[in-house]
């Protein structure tokens, strides 16, 4: 008898750790985009520049900042070192959604929420409205895979009164503090996140939605919305539903507000940089303080090691080292606000375009059945460019989600990500981001293939050509002693906007 018992417990036992391997295989990988708003690649302490061995270096930038949850996060993940956004907002938050490049999508600049904003040259029929109704999007891509999508933060993907306008329209469940706009009256809750109005007309009419909860609260935005965030994870740790967060923040878009709670160690700095930008500094701070709140708050429900997160900017650095006026222009000439970059936020330049961007499982664990299927190699970087867009067909890859390949311009970074030599054909590939807007920078193309960068200039029909590899801050314009590279490029890069139906200005 009490043989056949310990056979039959055997049995049990092999049965039930058998089914338990099966259950755990087939736990659907949670999926979090830690987006930052105007944070380009130099505004942080991890180094996301390499040197001439391909190697992440430090410059004095990052040593001026402080972001330990950044660096926690690249030590267990991947980091790329040429990772490229759109020069400005709107452009590059549809590419995240639709997997597509802005001369595709049509957003070719930031979307005003009140008025067509297409500038005095730019083409009438450029995308205004945004993300269209019918178009396949991240979130409703995963919801229909089973996912619970949340949104938490800016949106920014339509103008009032369009489809977009709202992200519970393409695909969210749950909408928390998105809508048209794309920055906050104020980031104090004491004022309601509402700005002054006779400083501000469009802030101050323009609170950030679904934050009642907060108002007239000593409490500062990106914290809100890290709570807002923590809450609807802990729903669905709860139900045991996979989900997709897109947590996008305001900050560090202006205005530049101090988070008192980390302003102090940015003093030291006022007497040499702008005004601005001990403020900008602090809120970069606040912001990794949100990434480490969330990390640490999935380890505390115990599904850390089944969520992937994917930190990134959505264009380049808009930190005010210097005042505007003296680096940016026509010609953006100085470098300063995101050296060695040239140019900051709504450039032509490395520094308008050039993001950080880490993917990493938010607890690594060899032995989890999802890491095992989608490995991170700890601590290493990828110096192959990566682009906004290949985020859609990273995480439809991760998460066995089916769609249209074909209205996809983004690769997936599952092979550089796992450290695998299939990675290699990134380094082929090409990368173009089309300005027929006014802004900082006026009217412009840019191409980069390999070393090589193009920059087309439509109002007065130049070309400026750089060679990124020995001359990262642009500070050469080699169009006229390399005539055959010139019009390599200009040939490619007239070929891709063609494909892609590019809309151009009316020069």
């Amino acid at each position: 008898m009490k043989k056949m018992q310990k056979i039959f417990f055997l049995t049990f036992l092999f049965w039930a750790l058998f089914l338990s391997k099966i259950l755990s295989a087939n736990v659907q990988p949670n999926i979090i985009i830690f987006l930052v708003d105007d944070m380009g690649a130099m505004d942080t302490s991890v180094p996301f520049i390499a040197d001439k061995e391909g190697r992440p270096k430090k410059y004095p930038l990052n040593e001026m900042y402080h972001t330990p949850a950044m660096e926690k996060l690249s030590a267990g993940g991947c980091r790329f070192l040429n990772a490229y956004a759109m020069s400005v907002c709107s452009p590059s938050r549809v590419s995240i959604m639709t997997g597509q490049n802005s001369a595709r999508h049509g957003v070719t600049n930031w979307i005003n929420p009140h008025r067509n904003n297409g500038g005095k040259f730019g083409p009438a029929d450029w995308n205004w409205e945004g993300i269209k109704k019918g178009t396949d999007t991240i979130p409703s891509l995963l919801r229909a895979n089973g996912y619970r999508t949340i949104h938490v933060g800016k949106a920014h993907f339509g103008p009032l009164g369009s489809y977009a306008e709202n992200p519970i329209n393409i695909g969210v469940d749950v909408n928390v503090g998105g809508c048209a706009w794309g920055q906050p009256g104020s980031y104090y809750g004491e004022k309601n996140f509402v700005g002054d109005r006779g400083q501000n007309p469009v802030r101050g009419q323009n609170p950030v939605p679904n934050l009642e909860r907060y108002f007239g609260k000593d409490i500062f935005l990106t914290d809100a919305l890290t709570l807002e965030a923590k809450r609807e994870i802990k729903k669905c740790a709860d139900e045991k539903k996979p989900f997709f967060l897109y947590m996008s923040h305001y900050a560090v878009h202006s205005p530049f507000q101090p988070d008192k709670r980390f302003i102090g160690r940015y003093g030291k700095y006022k007497s040499s940089t702008s005004k601005d930008w001990p403020a900008f500094a602090s809120m970069i701070e606040s912001m990794d303080k949100s990434l480490s709140d969330i990390l640490e708050y999935l380890d505390l429900l115990g599904i850390a090691e089944d969520t992937l997160v994917i930190f990134l900017g959505d264009n380049g650095s808009d930190a005010r080292i210097l005042p505007v006026s003296e680096v940016e222009g026509p010609n953006t000439s100085k470098v300063a606000n995101a050296a060695p970059l040239r140019g900051m936020k709504a450039s032509k330049y490395e520094g308008g375009m050039r993001i950080p961007l880490i993917v990493s499982w938010a607890k690594p664990d060899k032995l989890n059945k999802n890491q095992q299927a989608f490995p991170v190699l700890p601590g290493s970087f990828v110096n192959s460019m990566a682009v906004v867009y290949d985020l859609l067909p990273t995480i439809m890859s991760i998460t066995g989600t089916s769609y249209d390949k074909s209205i996809s311009d983004g690769e997936s970074l599952c092979d550089a990500i796992a450290g695998s030599s299939n990675s290699d054909r990134l380094s082929k590939r090409k990368f173009l981001m089309h300005y027929p807007h006014e802004h900082r920078c006026r009217y412009f193309t840019v191409l980069r293939d390999g070393d090589w960068k193009l920059i087309r200039n439509y109002e007065d029909g130049s070309y400026e050509l750089y060679n990124l590899k020995s001359d990262i801050s642009e500070s050469r314009n080699l169009a006229s002693d390399h005539p055959q590279k010139l019009n390599e490029l200009k040939s490619e890069m007239d070929e891709i906007l063609k494909s892609q139906k590019a809309k151009m200005p009316n020069l």
